[in-house]
């Protein structure tokens, strides 16, 4: 196919796709599939080789969230069953990492719900960055707290924090769709925020909202406009409980027809697989490793993942190998 092609030589010039491009992937046939995904793996080669980056989530603060984002377990009236619990000690948080970095995870990301930290909760989280790095040698620590206030993003790095992650999630045209009780241009304030301090940026999607493929192509330019250096792709988990629970739009072929755009559009930039990819690829999700350079090991928020030994023995049986602590994700150009 031309386009295909035409993307593959963009992607390995690092030139943007344009959002026609964008959209003639996602609209392409399941006959053509392979040859999308063979197309968007040359590009994933040319910058991360065959190395797949394992991140592993600590849930430091689970439930009772007072934002009403629809796709989410832990928002404002959720009926959805979940753990709920306050602020885990940093020991036992250090711990909790601890066993995703002895599965291979070179990212630790702590995560907790809620509209943004208090700056006594940026101390908390300071003080479970520290025990995690003094116990972990060479392991990154991504924070994800919400929103931010001014100067709490400083402190973070200050306090070792090496990323922060704040999704964009939709398009900025549906964002009110979603959510009620803050904006698009918040999240967007938020990453920028984390840059300016010195912090990688980590911000991406969630599709499978019912979202339209102008909307995906949107919040995948934005995303690129905001040049952070992971792109996280969810896949939405539709939990009983919530305004979204019934929204069952994906398929294995959609999914990686998404993360195969994506790719194209963040030819250098680490594409993350993260939630939903059990539920939605399910048997195919050894061709996204073709798309994507990261996955998340184990569990996620409030929902079960794939067993970590599993996912090691899928990534070996298809030729690919674990990054490790001694290796830079990022192309060199984009280091620094």
């Amino acid at each position: 196919m031309d386009l295909l092609n035409t993307l593959v030589d963009k992607g390995l010039r690092r030139e943007l796709p344009t959002r026609e491009e964008a959209l003639a992937v996602l609209a392409t046939s399941d006959d053509e599939l392979l040859d999308v995904v063979a197309a968007a793996g040359k590009v994933r080669r040319q910058w991360f080789g065959r190395r797949v980056k394992l991140n592993y989530l600590v849930n430091l603060k689970s439930g009772l969230c007072p934002e009403d984002c629809s796709y989410c377990s832990q928002r404002l009236g959720s009926k959805a069953e979940i753990l709920k619990y306050t602020w885990l000690k940093p020991d036992d948080a250090s711990k909790a990492a601890a066993a995703g970095v002895a599965g291979g995870a070179k990212r630790v990301c702590l995560v907790a719900s809620g509209r943004g930290p208090t700056d006594r909760d940026v101390d908390r989280v300071s003080e479970t960055i520290s025990a995690i790095k003094e116990q972990n040698e060479g392991v990154e620590v991504c924070a994800c707290l919400g929103l931010l206030s001014d100067g709490q993003a400083e402190r973070l790095r200050s306090a070792g924090a090496d990323a922060y992650n704040h999704n964009l999630n939709t398009s900025e045209a549906t964002y009110g769709d979603i959510c009620t009780t803050h904006d698009f241009s918040d999240r967007v304030s938020t990453v920028q925020q984390a840059q300016a301090a010195g912090m990688s940026a980590c911000s991406g999607l969630i599709a499978g909202m019912g979202e339209t493929d102008a909307d995906l192509v949107d919040v995948v330019f934005a995303l690129r406009e905001l040049d952070p250096d992971s792109v996280p792709v969810n896949f939405l988990i539709p939990f009983e409980g919530t305004p979204l629970a019934k929204e069952w739009n994906l398929t294995p072929q959609r999914a990686l027809r998404i993360l195969a755009m994506v790719r194209f559009v963040c030819p250098d930039i680490e594409v993350r697989l993260a939630g939903g990819r059990e539920v939605h690829l399910r048997s195919m999700q050894p061709l996204a490793l073709h798309l994507v350079n990261s996955l998340f090991l184990g569990d996620y928020l409030t929902s079960e993942g794939q067993a970590g030994k599993d996912d090691l023995a899928m990534i070996a049986d298809a030729g690919f190998e674990v990054e490790g602590t001694d290796t830079t994700t990022l192309p060199e150009h984009r280091r620094g």
